[in-house]
C-alpha cells in the first residue's frame, strides 16, 4: 500500500479523499494556487505544494506542475479528483513515466470512454442502446446546424471532454445550434483545455440515471446500483438521490449488467460511472461514461456501506475486489443537495466573497438518520470567482426515501450560511415540492416548475405563525438581555414590561401577546389562539432550534433592524417586532424608493468580461446579445430587455468586474 499520494485537486473533493488516505494511514500532499493558499484542503494535507496562479490553466490543469510536485515530495500516487485532469489520458500517461502511479482507471480506458465521442462508438459496438446523434467533430456551426436539422430538434450540443454541465447547451431550432455551438466550444476550451463539441438528439421529458461501476486490474467488474440526478439546472445536478424511485429490481439489473459489459470491454479498471438517460417508461439509453470518481458518489457510499475512494487506492496500488456483485446491497436511500454560491433569485447567477458565517449541521448518525456534509470551505474563507462554485454536499441517509427527505430538509434548515448568497433557499423549496416527494422526476423539474425563476415563498398559514412567534421569542430573549447588561434586572422581583407586541411579517400585521407561564414562552396571537415556544437558542445563534406547540422547528436566523429575517422549508421573510407605539410611528415613515437602473446594464455577478457584442450609437433590438460575462468557469450572455440605443460603453474585454458593475448606458 501506499505511504505518501498526492491530491491533484482542491476544494471539497480534494479534503475527500485526504479524510479517506487519513484513515488507511496514508499521508497525503495537497497543491494550491494563489487563490486557495489558505484554503481548507491546504490545511488538512500533511504537506501542500503551491502549483501557481490562480486561474486554473495556469495552475491546476499544469500536468508538469503536479508531476514535480510529486518529485519534491515523494509522493507515490496521484488521486485526481474529478474535473480539471481526471479524465485526460496524457496525464497517467505522464505520472508513469516519472514512475508514480495514476489512482484511477488505465490511460486506454480513458480515451475510450472519458471522451463522449469514442464513449459513444465503443457502446455502439459492444450493442448498448445509445441516442441516436453524430458521432464526428463538428467543426463550423453551419456544420453544427446541417446536423441538428438531420437528426431533428430538440438537439443537445455537448462538449467530447465535457462534464459539470460545462460546454453543454440544448437547442431547439437552427439560430440556438448556431450560438450553442459557439458558447459550447469556448467553455469547453477554457474548462478542459479541448474544445471539441458533438451533438445527439435530446430526449424530451427524460431521467437521468447512472450506474456506478468498480473494476480492479484483474479483469474483475461489479455495479453497485444506481444514482438518479434528474433534478438539474442548466445541465448541472443539483439534487441526486439513490437509488432511483423509477427503478424496478428488472430494470436495475439489465443496466447494471450493460454497465459492466461496457467497462470491461474496454478494460477498465477503478470507479467510474456508466450514465444513460431513461424515458417514463423505464427504457434507457447510454449517454456517456465518467471515468473518474463522480461528484454524487456519497449518495452510493451510503446504501452500500462501500468506501468508492479507499476501493481506488486500493486498485490503484493493485489489489483484487474483495465484492463479488452477489455482495452488493442496497439498504435505505440517500438524498444529497449541492449547496452552491448562488443567487437563486437572480436566476441563479455565481455569488462570491467572504463567508462571513459558515454553520453547517452536525454531522452524526442516530435513530436511523445519517447526515453527512462533504465540504472544502470554513467559516471567514472566500468563494473565489476561478472555480466551480459548490460549498459542500449535504447527504442524508434514512430506511425509506420519505424519511430521507424528511432529514434534508431538517438539515438544510440547520445549514446557516452568511456573506454570499446560496441556493438553500431553493433547496429547502425543493425538498417541500409535492412532485419532487413523489418522485414524478425529469431533468426538465426546475424549468417546469420554476418557470419565472426561484422567488422564496413567502410564509403563510401555520408556517407564518411559527415565523411570528419565534421572531416574538427572539425579541424577548434580546430584551431580557439588554435588561441583564444594563442592570436593570438585579433585583429578584420581575420587572414589569409592555407584553403587547406588533409583529410585521413582511406586510402581514399580527397583534401578539407575549408571557413566561410555567417555564415556557407562550404568545397569543388577538385572544384566538395560543402557542407554546420552547428553544435553547441563545442570542447570536444563526439557527434556530426549538418546539413550537410540541412540533419541531428549525429556523435560520439573520439580524436585521427591529428583528430578524427568518427561513425555513423554502420560506422566508423578514420579521420585525415593535411596542404598539414603535409600530405606530413606523407607520408614518416614508418608503424608500429603488432607484431606476432601467437604462443600465448591471453585471448581474461578480465576473471576467469575454466579449462585449456591441458598439456605442448602435441600435439594438429586445433579446439582443449585449456582452458575455465569465464567472465560475460558466460564460453567460447578456441580453437586451428592451429595444434601445447603447449610448456609453463603460467595460471592455478582459475586465474583471462586481456585481451590480454598470457595463453600458442607454439612451
Amino acid at each position: 500500500m501506499f505511504k505518501k499520494i498526492l491530491i491533484a485537486n482542491r476544494g471539497e473533493i480534494a479534503c475527500r479523499v485526504i479524510k479517506t488516505a487519513r484513515r488507511m494511514g496514508i499521508a497525503t500532499v495537497a497543491v494550491y494556487s494563489d487563490a486557495d493558499k489558505d484554503a481548507l484542503h491546504v490545511e488538512m494535507a500533511d504537506e501542500a505544494v503551491h502549483i501557481g496562479p490562480a486561474p486554473a490553466a495556469q495552475s491546476y490543469l499544469i500536468i508538469d506542475k503536479i508531476v514535480e510536485a510529486c518529485r519534491a515530495t515523494g509522493a507515490e500516487a496521484v488521486h485526481p479528483g474529478y474535473g480539471f485532469l481526471s479524465e485526460r489520458a496524457a496525464f497517467p500517461e505522464a505520472l508513469a513515466k516519472a514512475g508514480i502511479v495514476f489512482i484511477g482507471p488505465n490511460p486506454k480506458a480513458i480515451e475510450a470512454m472519458g471522451d463522449k465521442i469514442e464513449s459513444k462508438k465503443f457502446a455502439n459496438a459492444a450493442k448498448v442502446s445509445t441516442v441516436p446523434g453524430y458521432l464526428g467533430v463538428i467543426e463550423t456551426p453551419d456544420h453544427a446546424v446541417k446536423i441538428a436539422d438531420d437528426i431533428g430538434y430538440p438537439v443537445m450540443i455537448k462538449a467530447s471532454a465535457g462534464g459539470g454541465g460545462k460546454g453543454m447547451r440544448i437547442a431547439w431550432s437552427a439560430d440556438e445550434v448556431a450560438e450553442g455551438f459557439a458558447r459550447a466550444k469556448s467553455e469547453a476550451a477554457s474548462s478542459f483545455g479541448d474544445d471539441r463539441v458533438f451533438v445527439e438528439k435530446f430526449i424530451v421529458d427524460p431521467r437521468h440515471i447512472e450506474i456506478q461501476v468498480l473494476g480492479d486490474k484483474h479483469g474483475n467488474v461489479i455495479y453497485l446500483g444506481e444514482r438518479e440526478c434528474s433534478i438539474q439546472r442548466r445541465n448541472q445536478k443539483v439534487i441526486e438521490e439513490a437509488p432511483s424511485p423509477l427503478l424496478d429490481e428488472a430494470t436495475r439489473r439489465k443496466m447494471g449488467e450493460q454497465a459492466v459489459a461496457l467497462a470491461k470491454a474496454v478494460g477498465y479498471d477503478s470507479a467510474g460511472t456508466v450514465e444513460f438517460v431513461a424515458g417514463q417508461d423505464k427504457s434507457f439509453f447510454f449517454l456517456e461514461m465518467n471515468t473518474r470518481l463522480q461528484v454524487e458518489h456519497p449518495v452510493t457510499e451510503m446504501i452500500t456501506g462501500i468506501d468508492l475512494v479507499e476501493q481506488m487506492i486500493r486498485v490503484a496500488a493493485g489489489e483484487k475486489l474483495t465484492l463479488a456483485q452477489n455482495d452488493v446491497k442496497l439498504n435505505g436511500w440517500a438524498v444529497e443537495s449541492r449547496v452552491y454560491a448562488e443567487d437563486p433569485t437572480r436566476n441563479f447567477l455565481p455569488s462570491t466573497g467572504r463567508l462571513v458565517t459558515y454553520r453547517p449541521p452536525a454531522e452524526k448518525s442516530e435513530d436511523g438518520i445519517t447526515v453527512r456534509n462533504d465540504t472544502g470551505v470554513f467559516e471567514g474563507g472566500e468563494i473565489s470567482i476561478f472555480y466551480d462554485p459548490m460549498i459542500a454536499k449535504l447527504v442524508t441517509h434514512a430506511a425509506t426515501r420519505e424519511e430521507a427527505i424528511e432529514a434534508q430538509a431538517r438539515a438544510l434548515d440547520a445549514f446557516a450560511i452568511d456573506g454570499i448568497r446560496h441556493n438553500i433557499p431553493f433547496l429547502s423549496a425543493l425538498m417541500e415540492h409535492e412532485r419532487w416527494k413523489a418522485g414524478r422526476l425529469s431533468t426538465g423539474f426546475i424549468a417546469e416548475e420554476f418557470p419565472e425563476g426561484f422567488k422564496p415563498i413567502p410564509p403563510q398559514g401555520e408556517v407564518a405563525h411559527a415565523f411570528a412567534a419565534v421572531a416574538a421569542f427572539i425579541d424577548d430573549k434580546m430584551n431580557g438581555r439588554k435588561r441583564g447588561i444594563s442592570g436593570q434586572m438585579r433585583s429578584a422581583r420581575p420587572v414589569a414590561f409592555d407584553t403587547d407586541r406588533v409583529v410585521m411579517l413582511g406586510e402581514e400585521r399580527f397583534e401578539v401577546s407575549v408571557a413566561h407561564r410555567d417555564g415556557a414562552f407562550v404568545v397569543g396571537f388577538g385572544g384566538r389562539h395560543e402557542h407554546v415556544v420552547t428553544s435553547d437558542w441563545r442570542p447570536g445563534d444563526p439557527v434556530w432550534s426549538g418546539a413550537i406547540d410540541g412540533r419541531t422547528f428549525v429556523m435560520q436566523v439573520r439580524p436585521i433592524l427591529n428583528g430578524v429575517h427568518l427561513a425555513h422549508a423554502g420560506a422566508a421573510a423578514p420579521v420585525r417586532v415593535y411596542t404598539r407605539r414603535e409600530a405606530e410611528l413606523v407607520a408614518l415613515m416614508p418608503e424608500k424608493v429603488a432607484a431606476d437602473s432601467g437604462k443600465q446594464l448591471l453585471c448581474p455577478m461578480p465576473g471576467l468580461v469575454k466579449a462585449v457584442s456591441v458598439v456605442e450609437g448602435q441600435e439594438i433590438k429586445a433579446g439582443e446579445m449585449l456582452c458575455i460575462v465569465e464567472a465560475m468557469k460558466m460564460e453567460n450572455v447578456l441580453r437586451a430587455e428592451r429595444d434601445g440605443t447603447v449610448k456609453k460603453i463603460h467595460a471592455k474585454e478582459g475586465d474583471s468586474l462586481a456585481v451590480d458593475a454598470v457595463i453600458m448606458d442607454f439612451a
